[in-house]
């Protein structure tokens, strides 16, 4: 195996595995919690959510393999990483505090820095691999809808 594909690999498994234990979080309300809750018109289909995710979930791995690829042992790969590794965080605390704690509040301060960790990353990613930032762009635009709807479901509850 090459070492670009081992790095990736590696990379979409860890972001994969994220998702996957950040999940039963969301599998913790999302059947009766979350049900209860008022939404706004564009609120999507809750089925949509698990495969868009894994989708950005693989595009995030495929990117920070990218990087990591570039070698670790260059300030920027490492400094990019770091950034990918603490919106990695924040991506699963979002679930934690939405789903877990039951609190719409608290998650879109949390989705807020989210954001925030995610341009950054994109803008460190940008410096190492030009593909490996456009590969996070999708999940940026996605977060920024996720941000809306957080905003929509605080706001009406």
């Amino acid at each position: 195996m090459k070492k670009p594909l081992l790095h990736i690999t590696i990379a979409v498994g860890i972001c994969l595995l994220i998702g996957f234990l950040s999940s039963f979080a969301t599998q913790s309300s999302v059947n009766d919690w979350y049900l209860t809750l008022n939404k706004p018109e564009f609120n999507p289909p809750n089925w949509i959510f698990a495969p868009v995710w894994t989708v950005l979930y693989i595009l995030m791995g495929i990117a920070a393999g990218l990087v990591w690829a570039k070698g670790f042992y260059h300030i920027w790969v490492k400094t990019a990483l770091y950034y990918f590794g603490f919106q990695l965080i924040f991506n699963a605390l979002w679930s934690v505090v939405f789903f877990g704690l039951k609190s719409p509040f608290w998650a879109l301060l949390t989705i807020l820095v989210l954001l925030t960790l995610i341009l950054a990353t994109i803008k460190w990613f940008k410096v190492v691999s030009k593909a490996a930032a456009y590969l996070l762009v999708p999940y940026f635009i996605w977060v920024c809808f996720a941000t809306l709807l957080n905003y929509k479901i605080w706001e009406m509850n």
